[in-house]
């Protein structure tokens, strides 16, 4: 990963954070997107984009543009930002479903779109997009959350397929993450069967490595140990 110029969107939060930092310590150069303020300040390797609705084409792009002009180069994107909400589909609110595809594929729709002249133009871009194992097979209460996911997963599928060979595009699909909110909402739950940041931090970087450049359209199961 070294001297490789990194987007990562949903960069302020719990997963973000933590591949901003892996990524940093392998010597990449990381931008990082998120819809809250940036809270640090820039440095030569590093610099924080707040306040950008990804939902937004026009903020989207000046955003990715501005990250590329500022490196020199675009290596790879890692779309993280995102939502999640537990509602049943019988009593629930037709709005939510909006909100999901919204936050989970329209963010990481306009963010691709925006850096994919940046990524072909360095000649081995990287997209890598955060997917679901809740969207292979939905449980009751993860409709929304689970067919948003799963239009992440097609999004990749569809994506790699019109790059094939200029720019690879990949999907994690986690099971669940061990983070302050999940453990606050599941407090009775075993967390050390959960994956850690860490853990897919780690799969999601290889994916944006040279090491993996002959990978695209994977759909990638992280399951931890559930």
């Amino acid at each position: 990963m070294n001297g490789k110029a990194i987007v990562i969107t949903g960069a302020l939060g719990a997963l973000g954070k933590v591949v901003a930092e892996q990524a940093l310590a392998r010597g990449a150069r990381v931008a990082g997107i998120d819809h809250a303020a940036a809270s640090a300040a820039a440095t030569a390797d590093r610099i924080e984009l707040g306040g950008v609705d990804l939902t937004d084409a026009a903020q989207a792009k000046a955003a990715i543009d501005k990250a590329a002009a500022l490196f020199g180069r675009l290596d790879a994107l890692i779309n993280i930002a995102g939502g999640f909400t537990f509602e049943a589909i019988a009593d629930g609110d037709p709005a939510t479903w909006q909100r999901m595809y919204a936050l989970n594929v329209t963010t990481a729709l306009n963010a691709s779109r925006a850096a994919i002249p940046h990524l072909v133009a360095g000649g081995a871009g990287r997209i890598i997009n955060i997917g679901a194992l809740g969207a292979l097979q939905a449980a009751s209460g993860m409709g929304p959350y689970a067919a948003s996911k799963a239009g992440v997963h097609r999004l990749t599928e569809a994506l790699a397929a019109e790059l094939k060979g200029k720019v690879t595009v990949n999907a994690v699909l986690p099971s669940i993450i061990d983070t302050a909110a999940n453990r606050a909402a599941m407090p009775k739950a075993d967390v050390s069967k959960w994956v850690t940041p860490k853990e897919l931090a780690d799969v999601i970087l290889f994916l944006a490595s040279d090491a993996a450049s002959a990978v695209t359209g994977a759909l990638l199961p992280v399951n931890g140990r559930v």
